[in-house]
């Protein structure tokens, strides 16, 4: 007996993800012919499958999400429901890592990340950031999506090279009303820039500095804020106290150093303008290095990295 299928043509394979709102699931579709193709098929947990608020929110996300097409985002493919009435997104599947787990197959290898691929990955992902902040309605007027929960575990870096920004479960598209209960903090706690923790929305500005903290963890090896203790998470990022990240290895370039602690600034008007600056500078700090950071290198990466994955710690 084969794997359980929804909406006639989408076949269940298995689960890869599990988040507050929804499960992710690799599956099959089955088209005319034969044709068959991988695919992520995001669906709205069974408990909150008849919650209103729950569901306007997974609805909300397809929306936004499939109208946002870019190289460096994941890409939706379909909206539909179950067989129970029960809504689920269809995506596109990459196969390869997300950033947490490439950083930690580093860890176990013992060995730092390579700067320039960090720098290299995040260009990837700031080009993703712009293209969201930098949406347009149909009627040609500007109408940004704030991602909202910019962590290492929704950058997925494929076997191919590609470098992909996932998850826009807590985006809003400023076109539309909130979809989020006031006073209700969301998205991955030590990831949250320290204005949000005060009460101020969401910006263009706090996505920026979701990207510094991935970029000061990633070249460290260490987490930024985290505590087993939520509330010392808040009291952490609400100080904005950032350990300087040149005492944490000595062969990052200064001017890498100065745009990590950029983005990281407490007040958001120290932060850089908008996410296409932080790119921009970020490729003339690559052009400077004289190793490669396209597709090639980076798929080498994710490979190295899964094989250290499966092995284990090193002795």
């Amino acid at each position: 007996m084969g794997s359980p299928r929804i909406a006639g043509k989408y076949e269940l394979l298995a689960p890869v993800g599990e988040g507050g709102m929804a499960s992710v699931w690799r599956g099959l579709v089955h088209g005319a012919a034969g044709f068959t193709k991988l695919v992520a098929i995001k669906r709205v947990r069974p408990e909150l499958a008849e919650d209103r608020n729950f569901t306007a929110m997974f609805v909300e996300e397809a929306r936004v999400v499939s109208s946002l097409q870019h190289p460096n985002i994941v890409q939706v493919y379909d909206f539909d429901k179950d067989e129970s009435g029960a809504y689920f997104i269809v995506m596109e599947w990459i196969d390869g890592l997300d950033m947490e787990a490439w950083v930690r197959a580093h860890s176990l290898g013992k060995s730092r990340v390579p700067w320039h691929l960090v720098t290299g990955m995040m260009v990837e992902v700031l080009r993703a950031v712009s293209a969201a902040h930098e949406r347009l309605d149909e009627n040609g007027n500007s109408a940004p999506v704030i991602h909202r929960d910019i962590n290492p575990a929704n950058i997925l870096v494929g076997v191919s090279g590609c470098v992909k920004l996932a998850d826009f479960g807590l985006a809003r598209a400023t076109d539309r009303a909130a979809m989020t209960n006031p006073g209700i903090v969301k998205g991955k706690l030590a990831y949250l820039s320290p204005e949000i923790l005060k009460g101020a929305p969401a910006s263009t500005s706090s996505d920026l500095y979701g990207v510094g903290i991935v970029l000061w963890e990633a070249l460290s090896g260490k987490r930024l804020f985290w505590h087993k203790n939520p509330g010392e998470i808040v009291l952490k990022l609400a100080k904005g106290d950032v350990p300087p990240l040149a005492g944490e290895r000595a062969d990052l370039p200064l001017a890498l150093i100065e745009v990590v602690h950029a983005a990281l600034a407490l007040q958001p008007q120290d932060r850089f303008d908008s996410a296409d600056e932080m790119l921009r500078t970020l490729t003339a700090i690559l052009r400077t290095h004289p190793e490669p950071t396209d597709a090639k290198p980076i798929a080498w990466s994710v490979k190295l990295a899964q094989a250290r994955l499966r092995e284990g710690p090193q002795p």
